[in-house]
């Protein structure tokens, strides 16, 4: 991991980035093994929490708190969302990138069709 922050402007500068916070979130992780895998796995549902949280104060709808949150508050919690996904995956298996790969392909085929 570099001393500096540097966001990932590619695929493959993403998934360095993701694998060096797995990194960074293994070597410090207090619970270790399964249950430390099932609490990353966890961590997944707290992040669409807050963005269930963010689009209720976008939109003002708990009257006691009115407007506390912005439609950029949403999207860095859905960014939130993603990152936390890609990291659990990587937890899993180390081939998070391939294995999403395929997943994408078959997700996006089944929708659209096959590429042309």
């Amino acid at each position: 991991m570099t001393d500096q922050a540097t966001p990932p402007e590619t695929s493959a500068d993403l998934w360095a980035a993701i694998d060096d916070l797995w990194t960074w979130l293994d070597t410090d992780q207090p619970v270790g093994g399964k249950e430390g895998m099932l609490l990353r796995m966890l961590k997944l549902s707290e992040e669409v929490g807050e963005v269930a949280e963010a689009v209720i104060g976008a939109t003002g709808q708990n009257p006691r708190k009115g407007v506390t949150h912005s439609w950029e508050d949403v999207q860095g919690e859905l960014c939130d969302v993603v990152i936390t996904a890609l990291v659990a995956l990587r937890t899993l298996t180390p081939d998070a990138r391939a294995v999403f790969t395929r997943h994408l392909t078959r997700v996006t085929e089944r929708s659209l069709g096959p590429a042309s």
